[in-house]
């Protein structure tokens, strides 16, 4: 399997169009803009540039990944050599439907077709194709070069020797492979998600401000990243997508999204992406938290 086509060139899609690139494969990234595809080719240069000042690569690494990776607006050349498809585009069952539709279209019959949707049905997106055997989540960790978890979805039809493949293939790129169910939220953003809505809504009702939820979460449970930060830094707009897909996969109000994410995300304040969130950031930084700019209005 050396031949691989990325859907999305955004943050997850040029992450994991980055990672198969260093480990040998023949990469194509394919975005239906082309302004996309060139900041994420930028943005795959950037981060190949940090990791050679590390000392973690070489030139001639770089030089070789880079040469590896190709990209087009045209899905159907895309993925007419792939082996592997990875779909990385906007957490939206319609757009994802879509997408795998032409896939199964455009595709060859023995690819593997894989998503790294957060917490969409693997079911519902292989449905529908003609081939709901070779359709599984591959579900990576932003950002992708650096996390090493990778959570294999087994669709209802998923077959053994397909999960077999990714998880040897998500082992090849140095990632661990844990495999779940396809349950809503999967492992990952059902424990998570949870965790930092119930941190919103300690918030909405006063418990604590921004930076003591933070604090403690940092301090006293060892998480790295307080849960506000993170919802910024996941995005707002995901953070509440993945709330509704939990909502209305279990139909249990404990899995209601807090009526200050549902504001700030109507208001746009999606966090890192839009400058400000639970915090307000420097341009053009992920780790540049100037100051806490929640305010309940």
């Amino acid at each position: 399997m050396t031949h691989v086509t990325v859907i999305g060139a955004g943050t997850m899609g040029n992450g994991i169009a980055h990672v198969f690139a260093m480990h040998g494969h023949q990469v194509v990234l394919v975005d239906v803009n082309e302004g996309a595809l060139g900041r994420g080719m930028a943005t795959i240069t950037k981060n190949l540039d940090r990791m050679v000042r590390k000392e973690k690569i070489s030139e001639q690494d770089k030089a070789s990944t880079l040469e590896r990776l190709t990209h087009t607006t045209d899905l159907a050349d895309g993925v007419r050599k792939a082996e592997l498809v990875v779909e990385a585009a906007t957490e939206r069952i319609d757009l994802k439907k879509k997408i795998f539709t032409d896939l199964d279209k455009y595709a060859p019959d023995t690819a593997i077709l894989a998503t790294n949707t957060s917490s969409i049905s693997i079911t519902q997106i292989a449905a529908v194709t003609n081939r709901p055997e070779q359709v599984i989540g591959m579900h990576f960790m932003n950002p992708v070069p650096v996390m090493k978890l990778v959570e294999v979805i087994r669709g209802y039809a998923t077959s053994d020797a397909v999960t077999r493949q990714i998880m040897e293939k998500s082992k090849a790129l140095g990632k661990v492979p844990v495999e779940v169910n396809d349950y809503p939220g999967f492992i990952s953003n059902r424990i998570l998600m949870p965790m930092i809505n119930e941190a919103i809504i300690s918030l909405h009702e006063g418990v604590a401000g921004v930076e003591e939820i933070d604090t403690v979460m940092k301090l006293g449970m060892a998480h790295p990243m307080g849960p506000l930060q993170l919802a910024d830094f996941i995005g707002l707009d995901v953070c509440l997508s993945i709330m509704h897909v939990l909502h209305e996969g279990f139909g249990n109000p404990k899995y209601a999204p807090c009526p200050i994410l549902v504001n700030m995300v109507t208001a746009g304040r999606l966090g890192v992406k839009s400058g400000e969130g639970f915090y307000q950031y420097t341009a053009g930084s992920k780790e540049s938290v100037v100051a806490p700019s929640f305010s309940a209005r």
